[in-house]
């Protein structure tokens, strides 16, 4: 056997063995403690002096013109420092980035982020725990199960809680209706004719019940447990967007009828577009009476859970089997940072696997503190220091206040929409969403073709042009625009000044359609 390769290749061989010493030069190790700090305080400095300087929330670059620029990196040929990497990555990345710090920003749910959760970020990201097993995580394991009970204390799900923490509201809602699924499997199978069953037959029977505004993750979620996008039944809401109970109880007396199981009720807590809440004490009562799963979806809404006047939206939410909760929305959390929380914690068992290597049955137990028992996920990052260290320095208080600020800014805006003639307000503020429309009084009026292409255009102008970013929806098959208001230091003068960038616009789209 030949140890060493040929003499050919040794020297390509000796340059490999070199690299891979050089490399070793960039392993964060307490050798290289110095170069980490510097390297590091190169990048928090460069991220500082962007934000600081940003006036604007985009560029208005579109992707034609930097996807040449990016395509141009040959990723083969490293440079020659950080301090270069750095620099390329201002022309690639930082500065045609979307800036949700920017107070013109008002689209998605995407959130300014609190400075002790990028402390934490950078805390974790270092020491790069993974939160699946106690000996990978010993301490992080503790404190993230720690935040569970905080946020079930909150929630009011009652002693047996618990929960872990997930990448986001779309992976938390898939684990809450997995359990839901197999909680409800477990209890067909009780029936001596259908023990035997495999899974496939018995999913054939099981449906989801969810609101016409509910999240499409509802939906997802159904086909990939087997259920298909048909095993949702969609449930007609009032004016405001909830989901109406006696459309719910009319529809699950249907299902019934038809001989189909209801496997869950999915009752939202902040919807997308709406910010709406359904009525959870009564969709409670109707879980009850057709032996449903109540799961409330609150990955928008949940951050009410700190508010200082508007937590009792949630009243009724501690009679949920499950919830979603998305710290990375309302509690002002950098990406990703989530969790699902069940009343029971005993039901976390119905997604429970068992790996000799990593995680042996026989270690299993009230006493185990593996959290991969109790997760979809194995490998995990310990994003719960992140809410950590923002409940030690902010304080819940802190999180509220800002949330706060949002909502009642919604409501300003709401209200000079809504006696605003030149605009159509499609729901009053709940959270801190607004959709509407630009409308402009016309003696000839808007036919609804006209309408949709204006405010899409609309949309497409403010982004293009980088002055603001806004975002847009359907109600009733008609296109809508939307804000989405997440950052305190937005004011209600930010918003005029889109609006009147919205009328500028529509003007002249309007003034060349007509001509």
């Amino acid at each position: 056997m030949t140890l060493l390769p040929q003499t050919e290749e040794r020297a390509d061989f000796g340059s490999r063995i070199e690299l891979a010493l050089g490399a070793s030069n960039q392993l964060f190790n307490t050798r290289n403690s110095p170069r980490y700090v510097a390297d590091v305080l190169q990048a928090v400095n460069l991220v500082a002096t962007k934000v600081s300087r940003v006036d604007r929330p985009f560029t208005g670059i579109a992707p034609a013109q930097l996807a040449p620029v990016v395509e141009a990196v040959d990723l083969e040929a490293p440079l020659a420092d950080t301090a270069a990497a750095l620099e390329e990555l201002e022309a690639l990345y930082l500065r045609d980035a979307v800036y949700f710090h920017d107070s013109k920003y008002a689209a998605h749910l995407n959130c300014p982020v609190v400075i002790p959760a990028l402390v934490g970020e950078a805390v974790l990201a270092a020491v790069n725990s993974s939160l699946d097993t106690w000996d990978q995580s010993a301490g992080a394991t503790l404190m993230e199960r720690r935040l569970i009970d905080w946020t079930a204390g909150r929630l009011a799900l009652g002693p047996a809680a618990d929960g872990v923490f997930t990448s986001g509201g779309t992976q938390s809602n898939l684990q809450a209706l997995l359990i839901a699924r197999n909680h409800a499997v477990s209890r067909l199978r009780q029936d001596p004719a259908l023990a035997s069953e495999r899974l496939p037959g018995l999913l054939d029977r099981l449906r989801i019940f969810a609101s016409e505004a509910s999240h499409f993750s509802i939906e997802k979620s159904a086909s990939l447990l087997g259920l298909g996008y048909d095993g949702v039944i969609q449930v007609g809401c009032d004016a405001h967007q909830r989901m109406d109970p006696a459309a719910l109880k009319e529809a699950l007396a249907a299902s019934r009828a038809r001989g189909e199981v209801p496997l869950a009720i999915v009752a939202t807590a902040g919807t997308t577009d709406f910010g709406s809440i359904d009525p959870l004490a009564a969709l409670s009562t109707l879980a009850e009476e057709f032996g449903a799963w109540l799961h409330v979806d609150a990955a928008y809404g949940g951050g009410l859970l700190t508010s200082l006047r508007h937590r009792h939206l949630l009243d009724g939410i501690g009679a949920a089997d499950s919830v979603t909760v998305d710290y990375h929305k309302t509690f002002f959390q950098p990406v990703s940072s989530s969790a699902i929380l069940v009343r029971d914690g005993a039901m976390l068992g119905h997604v429970a696997y068992y790996a000799d290597y990593l995680n042996p049955q026989s270690a299993a137990g009230a006493a185990s503190l593996n959290q991969v028992d109790k997760s979809i996920q194995t490998t995990r990052r310990f994003d719960a220091l992140k809410l950590w260290l923002t409940l030690r320095i902010m304080g819940p208080d802190g999180i509220g206040a800002l949330l706060d600020e949002s909502i009642d800014l919604a409501r300003q805006t709401g209200e000079l929409l809504a006696h605003d003639p030149d605009f159509e307000l499609a729901a009053p503020a709940q959270l801190s969403t607004l959709v509407f429309r630009y409308l402009p009084q016309a003696p000839e009026g808007l036919d609804g073709e006209t309408a949709d292409a204006l405010n899409l255009h609309i949309r497409q102008a403010i982004f293009a042009s980088g002055k603001a970013v806004i975002a847009g929806t359907k109600v009733d098959g008609r296109h809508y625009l939307k804000f989405t208001l997440l950052n305190a230091e937005t004011t209600l003068e930010d918003l005029q000044e889109i609006l009147t960038l919205v009328r500028s616009i529509g003007a002249g789209y309007l003034a060349g359609v007509r001509a």
